[in-house]
């Protein structure tokens, strides 16, 4: 039932992303602002056909290949389902219920009947063609149960709703605890969806009949907004000042290398409202810690609530929805000032909390407990994440389902306690969390989609393990490497020196190949920057490992992705195992031939077996071939 309910919550994020257009459109065409009225309608095309959308999504979300045959059938049964009811009583109105409930119906009798076979006079009906047949008869039937069942299940929803709607407080304080505390178990999304799209009623300036907290606002309900307002002192303030107490926290030693992943998922939730890379940092160090924050959560709703601040997003409480729906709002500067004292609250009780505790948080963690990291060196990062991860879950035969939401993989396994975490983890995995014996999450990020869809194709194909080089696993063993003085290193091409953070790729951004710098190539020749020896070609030519004489480990990749250019656009001019000097011409590159057909010329020089802290890079800027002084390695 878990899993079921779970499955549900997931496939709600497919419709509901349709949101952020849909509010974007309708906001921009008000009189207020561009005073458009086509725009205006091209939003409310959205809004008024959620309950058609949450049919199609939820469909195609349950299928388990997420086929369109599943998504036509759930448009079919909501079509089915609303005229039946409507030929019988027009005062039934199931609003986005009746879409949830024809998408699920219509996935699940997808799964059961996609691959049918039909006697060969029928046989044009089988397989896929067979389930938006079999979705209408079956709707049809349930339109019938739900004309004697609906009402009464209606008169409930909508009880529990005016209560709710009229309990002021104590209802928007309930409601923001419940949200954020059921997170880890994903079913917010259900009562999100009941919330937002469900209660309540409003009548606009065109006599239409909206409904649910969203809809309201966005139509200009002016008593919509108090189940949303309250989340944006959180989104904006509350949880990047807990990252700030983080960081605060961490180790000294450690601050550097957290700092910049804790910056980049507190943005994240100030800019768009997307928050769990952040609770899942601290969710299971202290369920302690999180419930305060869920308390804290229903703490903001209610000081929101009694300031009588009304406003609303489209997506989630971030920066881009506040000011977007600026215009509508009652009080929304009040919001600003709430956010801030909560800011300080959350930096202050997180600080105390992590620190009296002995939370191991990011950068606190003990060294002996800290996953090594591994390089792994790929112009598609997220195959060997796919490879890696599948792995790390206990293999093909432990794996019986994936899937994803907003920021994390969703899966059903054979037995959870074989799930090795610290392997999730040294694979880019922000959080795991065990929520049955065959239920698990793992918190991915904004990329969680491409990851799931990397795994699905490889659960399909038996996981092969990666056989180019461009996968492999560098030695992690201890090297003996003597120090690189900054006389014996040259600049291998004229161009630009930035910071390897700065490369578009986190594979070298993060790092995860070893230290470094980049490049941005103005030359059409790699030169050698050492004298030592070619210790690997890569078999497209668009990298060369070169190794001192002294053992330091130097890696020239030219361009991203430029793997799969297959040797286009360059030409070797050495080979593997020679020997070469500094200032030896190593590989003609065709940049114009890169540009066009490579995401970015930006060349990554990474040094594989060197510490980050015994490596000094000297210049920035544009450098000259041949230029020395460029980097040193200390012993």
């Amino acid at each position: 039932m878990m899993n079921f309910i779970q499955r549900i919550g997931k496939s709600l994020m497919f419709p509901i992303a349709t949101l952020p257009a849909a509010a974007l459109l309708l906001r921009l065409g008000q009189p207020d602002l561009l005073n458009v009225p086509l725009i205006a309608a091209a939003g409310d095309g959205i809004i008024g056909n959620l309950a058609l959308i949450f049919a199609i999504g939820i469909a195609m979300g349950f299928a388990h290949d997420n086929s369109g045959g599943a998504a036509l059938a759930g448009a079919v049964g909501f079509l089915v389902l609303t005229s039946a009811l409507k030929a019988v009583d027009e005062s039934i109105n199931m609003g986005v219920f009746g879409g949830i409930i024809s998408g699920i119906v219509a996935g699940v009798l997808y799964n059961r009947f996609y691959n049918i076979k039909l006697p060969d006079f029928l046989a044009f009906f089988g397989g896929r063609r067979f389930v938006p047949i079999v979705t209408a008869a079956a709707m049809t039937v349930l339109a019938g149960v739900l004309f004697f069942a609906w009402p009464p299940i209606q008169h409930v929803i909508d009880s529990i709703g005016n209560w709710v709607l009229g309990a002021g407080t104590l209802g928007v304080g309930a409601y923001g605890f419940l949200n954020r505390l059921l997170i880890p178990t994903g079913l917010h999304h259900v009562i999100n969806t009941v919330v937002w799209f469900d209660f309540g009623t409003f009548t606009d300036a065109s006599g239409e009949v909206v409904k649910g907290e969203i809809n309201r606002f966005l139509k200009g309900d002016p008593t919509a907004g108090p189940f949303l307002s309250g989340f944006f002192p959180i989104m904006m303030f509350g949880l990047p000042a807990a990252c700030l107490a983080m960081y605060a926290a961490a180790k000294k030693e450690k601050k550097a290398i957290v700092g910049g992943m804790l910056f980049s998922i507190a943005f994240t939730s100030f800019l768009t409202g997307i928050t769990e890379p952040i609770e899942f940092a601290f969710m299971f160090l202290s369920p302690v810690l999180y419930v305060v924050h869920a308390l804290l959560t229903g703490a903001s709703m209610i000081v929101s609530y009694m300031f009588d601040v009304h406003h609303g997003f489209g997506f989630s409480a971030g920066a881009i929805d506040y000011v977007l729906n600026y215009g509508l709002a009652q009080n929304p500067l009040t919001l600003l000032v709430i956010g801030l004292v909560f800011g300080v609250i959350y930096f202050v009780v997180f600080y105390f909390l992590i620190v009296k505790l002995d939370l191991k948080t990011p950068g606190r963690e003990d060294d002996e407990d800290m996953v090594e990291d591994t390089a792994v060196y790929s112009d598609d990062i997220v195959e060997v994440k796919a490879y890696h991860t599948i792995e790390a879950l206990g293999g093909l035969d432990n794996i019986q389902a994936i899937d994803y939401c907003t920021t994390r993989l969703r899966l059903t396994v054979k037995n959870s306690d074989v799930v090795d975490e610290k392997e999730l983890k040294r694979y880019g995995a922000m959080g795991y969390m065990k929520i049955s014996k065959t239920n698990v999450q793992v918190v991915i990020g904004t990329a969680v989609e491409f990851l799931a869809e990397a795994m699905k194709r490889r659960m399909k194909n038996g996981n092969p393990a990666p056989k180019t080089e461009e996968s492999m696993e560098l030695d992690t063993q201890p090297h003996s490497v003597k120090a690189l003085p900054e006389s014996d290193f040259h600049m291998p091409i004229d161009g630009d020196i930035i910071e390897l953070s700065e490369v578009p790729d986190e594979v070298f951004a993060k790092e995860m190949m070893g230290p470094g710098f980049g490049i941005m190539p103005k030359g059409k020749t790699i030169h050698s920057p050492i004298d030592g020896k070619v210790v690997s070609v890569f078999p497209t030519n668009h990298a060369i490992g070169l190794e001192t004489d002294t053992g330091v480990e130097v890696l020239i990749h030219v361009g991203l992705d430029t793997v799969k250019l297959n040797g286009k656009g360059f030409e070797l001019l050495v080979e593997n195992g020679q020997l070469i000097q500094r200032g030896d011409a190593l590989l003609n590159i065709d940049l114009d031939y890169i540009k066009a057909n490579a995401p970015s010329v930006v060349t990554p020089v990474i040094f594989t077996n060197v510490e980050k802290a015994n490596l000094h890079i000297l210049k920035k800027g544009f450098q000259r071939k041949g230029t020395d002084s460029i980097v040193k390695v200390d012993e």
